[in-house]
């Protein structure tokens, strides 16, 4: 194995002498080393717009959208695919994390599982993937043999794959139909990715997931309609986004609210089409669930 040419393996001249610094100044080197991460996201976006639409597209048919990692890179799609049903109301399977070494390896590293590329293609078949769904493989090295055999997996079943690494000319982004380098430099600390690599494929997966659940209309303005109200300071924020996007009392919002069973998307299109619940369900259905189109 080679890691000489893996730009997250490399030494980073700027952090040669960072152990003999003062505290300040190591954090500051530590601070202008992350300010480039933003940059290296932004030079990107056209193929993080294409990730999006076509991740939208396939959902919108009924697939799935799967993360897979290992290490940091996998804690961090288990993360973005965790946050998505409270946020947006989805299902708990239409966004999935899979990490290297099952669900004890968020809790506490699993470094050899990373290494088979069998252990990829069986963790997608055990959980049905097919041709409809979309896989987001992650990897800072771009190498992970446990993402190549996902990814090589799921060509195989004709499904639409994506490649997230922070390295130039990566192993993965050569497998997959649309690869997402942001490529972060040497890392202050070498070869510690949950650094920089793991702040932009963070900052990446932010923007994937957000992206597809406004496409899928999740979001109305920049309200998160769908928003699930499972607890107290949910339970706010749903009043909070019935006035915001109806200008109307609180009194009005908690009584709509109250006759929507708590779904804040089904309360304003009963605030501002002056219709009962089941004919707001009724409009949601015919306009899969896109609130500006029901209100028309």
């Amino acid at each position: 194995m080679d890691l000489s040419n893996i730009t997250t393996e490399r030494r980073n001249p700027r952090s040669m002498k960072i152990d003999e610094l003062s505290t300040l100044d190591m954090l500051t080197i530590i601070n202008e080393e992350d300010q480039q991460v933003p940059q290296a996201v932004g030079k990107i976006l056209p193929q993080i717009a294409e990730a999006v639409d076509i991740t939208a597209e396939h959902l919108s048919r009924g697939g799935h959208l799967f993360y897979m990692g290992a290490g940091t890179s996998g804690r961090l799609g288990v993360l973005d695919a965790a946050e998505c049903p409270p946020t947006y109301g989805t299902e708990p399977d239409l966004v999935q994390g899979l990490i290297a070494g099952g669900e004890s390896a968020m809790f506490r590293a699993k470094e050899g599982a990373e290494d088979s590329e069998e252990l990829g293609a069986r963790d997608l078949q055990a959980h049905g993937f097919t041709d409809i769904d979309v896989l987001v493989g992650i990897a800072a090295s771009g190498r992970t043999p446990y993402v190549i055999g996902g990814l090589k997996f799921a060509a195989k079943q004709g499904a639409p794959t994506i490649a997230l690494a922070c390295t130039e000319d990566a192993e993965i982004a050569a497998l997959a139909d649309i690869a997402l380098t942001p490529v972060t430099g040497p890392e202050v600390i070498t070869g510690s990715t949950r650094m920089k690599a793991g702040t932009a494929q963070k900052l990446v997966l932010n923007m994937l997931s957000t992206g597809v659940m406004i496409r899928l209309g999740k979001v109305y303005g920049n309200l998160m309609v769908d928003v699930r109200a499972s607890n107290e300071k949910l339970v706010e924020r749903a009043h909070h986004i019935v006035m915001d996007a109806t200008g109307c009392t609180r009194e009005e919002a908690a009584g709509a609210l109250a006759d929507a069973n708590g779904h804040a998307k089904l309360a304003i299109l009963m605030l501002l089409a002056g219709c009962s619940a089941s004919e707001g369900i009724q409009r949601l259905r015919k306009n899969h669930g896109r609130l500006k189109e029901a209100l028309d």
